[in-house]
C-alpha cells in the first residue's frame, strides 16, 4: 500500500513544479496545484485514473507517444532506476506543451517498488521567453486570433535574413505549413471550432521550435516557420518534428475531440533567392504533400 500523501499535501501544493504520484497500476492518486496550473487539469479530473488514460500523452521529441511505449515512470518501476527527460505533454486545451519530468520510485518500509513520482516542470525557461519576446518586439504586429506573428511580420523577416544570406553567405530554412481538409472543419464543426484548431496548431507550432526560430500565420489556415542555422537533414528533422507533434494534438469538443494533421513544404534559401522565389518553392513543395497524401513533409534537398 503507497503511503498517504496527505502529510505532505500543503508543501507539496506550494512547488512551481507539478507533482504526481501513481501506483503499480499507473493510476494516479495524488495531483498538486502545480500540476493543474501547468496542466489545465484539476486534481479531480485525473485523480483515480491511469496515466495511459488519454491523459497527458506524452510523446518524445520524434512525436512518440510514450504512454505506448517507452514510459519513463513504466520502466522507474520496472528497475528502480530514477530517469529525467523532456517530453511534450498534452494540455487540457489540446496543444503541445514541452516539459521537463524527472521520476523517481515510491519504496514501502521494505524496500519494495510501490509506485513511481513524477516532478515536472515548464520547459520554456525564462531565458527563452525573454528572447521571444525581444524578438517579437522588434517585429510590428502580431495576428489577433493566435497571437503569432502576421504575414507582413514575416515578410519583413524573410527579407532580413535574405539579405543577411546574400551578405554574409549564411542559410536558413523555411516550412510552409497548411492544415489538412480544414474547410472540412468549419463547415462540420463551426466556425468557433475552426478558430479552436487554429490557435492549438499554432501554439504547438511555436513550442515546438528553439527560441531564435521563428514562427508566424500567413494567412486562413497557413502558417509559415523561419528555421535559422540548419542545413538539409537538420531542416527535414524540424519539419518532421513539428508535423508529428501536430499531428499529436487534440481539440477538445462538446462530446469529444478532434485530431488535424498538416502538410509542410520546406526548403533552404538559397544564393539567388528573392522572397517570391523562396516563398513560391515552399508553397509548391506544401502542395506537392497534398498531392501525396497530406500530413506529411516535403523537402526540397537542392
Amino acid at each position: 500500500m503507497v503511503d498517504n500523501p496527505n502529510l505532505y499535501r500543503d508543501v507539496l501544493d506550494n512547488l512551481y513544479d507539478g507533482v504526481y504520484f501513481l501506483d503499480r497500476n499507473r493510476q494516479i492518486f495524488f495531483w498538486n496545484k502545480g500540476a493543474e496550473r501547468i496542466t489545465g487539469y484539476r486534481a479531480a479530473d485525473v485523480v483515480g485514473r491511469s496515466c495511459a488514460d488519454d491523459i497527458l500523452c506524452h510523446v518524445d521529441k520524434q512525436g512518440r507517444n510514450l504512454c505506448q511505449g517507452g514510459c519513463p515512470a513504466a520502466e522507474v518501476m520496472k528497475d528502480g532506476q530514477r530517469r529525467e527527460t523532456e517530453v511534450y505533454l498534452l494540455h487540457k486545451n489540446g496543444y503541445r506543451k514541452p516539459v521537463r519530468i524527472r521520476v523517481a520510485p515510491i519504496e514501502d518500509a521494505s524496500g519494495r517498488i510501490v509506485g513511481a513520482m513524477e516532478i515536472f516542470s515548464d520547459d520554456t525557461s525564462p531565458e527563452s521567453l525573454r528572447q521571444r519576446v525581444a524578438l517579437l518586439e522588434k517585429l510590428s504586429s502580431l495576428d489577433p486570433l493566435t497571437h503569432l506573428p502576421n504575414r507582413r511580420s514575416m515578410e519583413a523577416a524573410i527579407a532580413s535574413r535574405l539579405a543577411e544570406t546574400h551578405r554574409y553567405e549564411v542559410t536558413f530554412g523555411v516550412l510552409f505549413i497548411d492544415i489538412d481538409h480544414f474547410k472540412s472543419v468549419n463547415d462540420t464543426h463551426g466556425h468557433e471550432a475552426g478558430d479552436h484548431v487554429l490557435r492549438t496548431v499554432a501554439k504547438t507550432l511555436a513550442r515546438s521550435l528553439r527560441p531564435f526560430d521563428l514562427s508566424g500565420r500567413w494567412g486562413g489556415e497557413e502558417f509559415l516557420a523561419v528555421i535559422l542555422n540548419v542545413d538539409a537533414a537538420h531542416l527535414g528533422v524540424v519539419a518532421e518534428r513539428v508535423r508529428a507533434l501536430i499531428a499529436e494534438t487534440r481539440i477538445p469538443l462538446e462530446e469529444d475531440y478532434l485530431r488535424v494533421s498538416v502538410s509542410i513544404g520546406a526548403t533552404l534559401a538559397r544564393p539567388d533567392d528573392s522572397p517570391e522565389t523562396l516563398l513560391h518553392r515552399a508553397d509548391r513543395l506544401m502542395y506537392q504533400c497534398k498531392m501525396e497524401g497530406r500530413n506529411r513533409v516535403c523537402l526540397d534537398n537542392a
